[in-house]
């Protein structure tokens, strides 16, 4: 296993452009984003009503990777209770963010995923949103899935929403088809999902033209959601 990946993460992360990342991410001013992120989280809810959930109230859940906290905002509208959520953030100016508006009983560590404090079968749900695509050791990523997965409770799984196809404007990620997944978790029950319009597709069309364009050109969808689930 290549112990300096998460380094390498950092290093790449620094060589995006911000102000660039931050338009192209708005909710607020990119309609591409907003038709993505809504989308996600009525599969989200789909997947875990199937799953037997009638409520997320309550519920150990983290997210490794959690960025400046949008994920863990839409837990908690989902209706996750505050103080049940853990974010594991990498990168320190993201893990400030994420502090500065998440509620204060959302638990933050900063730091290497791999060696967070996180006890054995302690997680109902353990998010990871275009993690693995961002992990190109395949001995690291190897690792990083074998450790989300011992925090997972019996009956409990990791969510995964990441990109199917490798980028090939952006060699700093790679896909990771439903095959490797299985690989990543053996012995896991995976329900899956294709999700997300191509998004250089997306943000050419007007908005009200978004969704219809992602039922219709499903082949064009560029991520996959995935419930892995632990057996009990």
């Amino acid at each position: 296993m290549t112990e300096h990946e998460p380094q390498a993460v950092q290093a790449r992360y620094a060589r995006r452009d911000a102000a660039t990342d931050a338009a192209r991410y708005s909710l607020y001013a990119n309609a591409a984003a907003l038709q993505a992120q809504q989308e996600r989280l009525r599969a989200m809810a789909r997947i875990w009503r199937a799953h037997g959930w009638t409520s997320l109230e309550q519920r150990p859940m983290a997210e490794v990777g959690c960025g400046s906290g949008g994920n863990l905002h839409d837990l908690v509208r989902l209706g996750a209770t505050p103080a049940c959520l853990t974010g594991l953030e990498l990168l320190p100016e993201r893990a400030g963010a994420a502090r500065a508006t998440l509620p204060a009983t959302v638990a933050l560590v900063e730091g290497d995923a791999a060696r967070a404090p996180v006890l054995p079968a302690s997680q109902d749900a353990v998010l990871a949103f275009t993690l693995f695509s961002s992990l190109l050791d395949g001995d690291y990523r190897r690792h990083m899935a074998q450790q989300l997965w011992r925090w997972v409770a019996p009956g409990g799984g990791v969510l995964v929403y990441d990109f199917v196809v490798n980028n090939p404007a952006n060699p700093d990620v790679r896909g990771i088809p439903l095959r490797e997944l299985g690989h990543l978790f053996p012995g896991a029950q995976i329900h899956s999902c294709r999700l997300t319009l191509a998004p250089p597709v997306a943000r050419r069309l007007p908005a009200p033209w978004i969704a219809p364009a992602s039922a219709l050109l499903w082949p064009l969808r560029t991520h996959r959601l995935s419930w892995a689930v632990k057996p009990r």
